[in-house]
């Protein structure tokens, strides 16, 4: 089974890629978002590294039981041949602590032939804000437009 759009990318099914992933990554559905990966799909989220999509899982899972409020944007960086870099934002709430945070960083990807993510390489720093400083996903801030152009 194939997962469009497949490489090697235009700039505009390069789009349609990080629009699919910030979707699906805003589902906060573990289940929903490892069916983007390769069965043995490798990982590195900061200083973890992992392989397939049951390790996906369960990281996903583990991470939104802590990370409560998460509103995520991703931003086309670059993209050739069968890899997309993407920037992104994402903001969230610590379930024991009640900070909140606005995570920043970049992401890389690797996709095989049948459109499947097969490596995603993840860098980001937490910075703590304020619940009034968050700009993702509230009504009440002005930032929360963001297109790619």
């Amino acid at each position: 089974m194939q997962r469009p759009p497949l490489p090697p990318f235009t700039r505009e099914s390069a789009l349609v890629k990080v629009q699919a992933a910030e979707d699906a990554w805003n589902s906060r559905d573990p289940q929903r978002v490892s069916q983007a990966y390769s069965p043995d799909s490798e990982w590195r989220n900061r200083d973890q590294f992992f392989t397939g999509r049951d390790a996906i899982e369960s990281f996903l899972a583990d991470k939104w039981a802590t990370e409560l409020h998460y509103r995520l944007v991703k931003e086309l960086w670059a993209y050739t041949d069968n890899h997309i870099s993407v920037r992104f934002e994402y903001e969230w709430q610590h379930a024991r602590t009640g900070q909140w945070y606005r995570t920043h960083g970049n992401e890389h990807w690797a996709f095989d032939d049948d459109g499947y993510m097969q490596r995603r390489d993840m860098s980001a720093n937490d910075i703590p804000i304020s619940a009034s400083e968050r700009r993702i996903g509230c009504s009440n801030t002005q930032s929360n437009q963001r297109k790619t152009s």
